[in-house]
């Protein structure tokens, strides 16, 4: 990609921005959210026409008028929002797109090509569920599977290994290596420095919308690239350490059981607590009950069996504003969807729980919802136009500073926050990171719920694991190993694999 300009309208999104990918090269993308990565990509999957630039592809250069044409040239992606249709299953998504399948499916053939493939990758997933019914996580797994389906020479992955465990993650680069050994070019577009370091090649740094640095990963370290990244010096890998002593316990889960979307227990007699002040990680594989958790202790979820308690008093079971009543908040995996309504503006989403308190009879009091999202948005440093400003139009850093800033406006006496850095940048990490530690050191009882074991072993105060809907076992951040954790997280049990359970 050579010159790559293109504006949007106030917005130059690539500014003569130049990239290349030898064959058979793994090659990094890094930059804060807003720095131009997506739209470069999505440039070379012809989903967007450049205003200035031109693409080669083996030595040829070509005109991408569609992401049709990308396919053609051998340009495959997976894409940070997922091109998945939720009303098929997993196979029906798979062969979407083709022109080779015959007018009637063989099913009984697709579902075997899908075992084929999460085998070959390691990334289980059931080739019938419809891809509603599944986790963020697994729906990721689909992409990355689609994409490998479709024997693309460059794949652009993005975010890769953000539902998978550490031997996982590792099987994962495997492939990736033997990918790249067979000819294949891969860019990896991840916010995992060490990751980057340890799969690439060579990485590219933007920032602002121009190509700051390509370099090689021999030579690199994950602060030397987070400084290329935001301009400035990032402690990347800074562990919580409490400026008050953990309390009593707030949160309470007794023997919770819960029906999943595809029917058998989603969660198996389930226990936990946090105590006030503490940060108590959930680690495991998407698709293991961590979502039903979430929704289990937040009211969204009703239970088939056990309790949810807040202070000791018994939390109703399936009403959400009970939940919201007992000081329960809650950072949603899913923030564009569940998180907040797109269509509405940022005043109305900070509004959305405490409108009840800001209305006089049936009118609501406007002036004084937007001056409270105002206030939000200068506290949360939102990068925005104004209140007024729809929330589907920020990036997923300012979005996820919208969810944050409404939570933590009731004065919450519970946090549950699922996977609330997934797809940001290293600054924008660093941002959430620094809000559940404040969170936690205001005596606020903190659940925090995450496939990146590296952000649950550095926030977490104690590490629960959590396996086909059970509590596999706890550990200690502070003297368990990664290897450990991993294998908690497959479903290993014993005295190398967990503590108590």
């Amino acid at each position: 990609m050579r010159g790559i300009t293109k504006r949007f309208p106030g917005v130059l999104a690539n500014d003569n921005v130049s990239f290349e990918v030898a064959k058979g090269e793994v090659h990094g993308l890094l930059g804060e959210n807003g720095a131009g990565k997506t739209t470069l990509m999505n440039i070379l999957t012809g989903l967007y026409r450049p205003d200035e630039g031109e693409i080669e592809v083996g030595g040829s250069v070509v005109e991408l008028h569609s992401p049709r044409d990308a396919i053609t040239a051998g340009i495959g992606m997976v894409h940070q929002h997922f091109r998945l249709v939720d009303t098929l299953t997993v196979s029906e998504n798979l062969v979407l797109g083709s022109r080779t399948e015959p007018f009637l499916l063989n099913r009984a053939s697709r579902t075997r090509e899908v075992e084929l493939i999460s085998e070959a990758l390691h990334m289980p997933v059931d080739p019938d569920a419809k891809i509603w019914q599944l986790s963020v996580g697994e729906q990721q797994r689909v992409e990355i599977m689609k994409a490998v389906r479709s024997g693309s020479q460059v794949l652009i992955l993005d975010e890769p290994t953000a539902v998978l465990t550490p031997q996982e993650a590792r099987e994962l680069f495997r492939t990736i290596r033997t990918m790249a050994a067979e000819g294949h070019s891969v860019i990896v577009i991840t916010h995992k420095l060490h990751e980057v370091l340890e799969v690439s090649d060579r990485v590219t740094v933007l920032r602002g919308g121009r190509s700051i640095a390509t370099v090689d990963t021999a030579g690199a370290t994950p602060e030397s690239l987070a400084a290329l990244m935001v301009g400035r010096d990032i402690d990347a890998a800074r562990r919580r350490e409490s400026e008050s002593s953990i309390g009593e316990v707030v949160l309470s889960v007794e023997g919770i059981t819960a029906p999943g979307d595809r029917g058998g227990d989603a969660l198996k007699g389930v226990s936990l607590s946090v105590r006030a002040g503490e940060v108590l990680g959930i680690a495991g594989v998407a698709g293991n009950g961590q979502r039903e958790l979430a929704e289990a202790v937040t009211g969204m979820r009703a239970l088939s069996a056990g309790t949810v308690s807040v202070g000791g008093t018994r939390l109703k079971t399936g009403d959400p504003r009970a939940a919201i009543t007992a000081g329960i908040a809650h950072v949603p995996e899913d923030r564009m969807h569940t998180g907040v309504a797109p269509s509405l503006s940022i005043a109305s989403n900070i509004a959305l729980k405490s409108y009840r308190t800001e209305a006089v009879g049936p009118f609501l009091r406007l002036g004084l919802i937007r001056k409270r999202a105002e206030e939000m948005i200068e506290r949360y440093d939102v990068k925005t136009p104004g209140p007024e400003t729809a929330a589907r139009s920020l990036s997923g850093g300012n979005l996820q500073k919208v969810v944050l800033a409404r939570e933590f406006s009731g004065d919450p006496r519970v946090l549950v926050a699922a996977a609330p850095t997934r797809g940001l940048d290293v600054g924008a990490i660093e941002t959430v990171h620094d809000y559940l530690r404040q969170a936690a050191d205001n005596r606020v009882a903190v659940l925090l719920i995450s496939e990146d074991l590296d952000e649950v072993m550095m926030l977490a105060d104690r590490i629960v694991v959590m396996y086909e809907g059970a509590v596999a076992g706890e550990v200690d951040p502070r003297v368990a190993t990664v290897e450990e954790i991993g294998l908690l997280m497959a479903g290993v049990t014993g005295e190398r694999a967990g503590g108590e359970s």
